[in-house]
């Protein structure tokens, strides 16, 4: 739902020349975020650093 929400938001600002402004600038600061972290060698993305592991594959159904 939050994703969805951000996509609506950003179509929203995109149409409007100042709301684009912000947009351009929220993508330039989030790329200096996530390159400064990559150098310092952490998760750039709180999402990536919270995500639990695979789980292991399922045995074969029983019968």
């Amino acid at each position: 739902m939050k994703r969805l929400l951000k996509v609506l938001l950003a179509r929203r600002l995109a149409a409007t020349p100042v709301g684009a402004l912000i947009l351009g600038i929220g993508w330039l600061l989030g790329r200096r975020r996530r390159r400064r972290a990559q150098q310092a060698g952490r998760p750039a993305d709180h999402r990536t650093a919270s995500r639990p592991a695979q789980r292991p594959a399922r045995r074969a159904a029983r019968r």
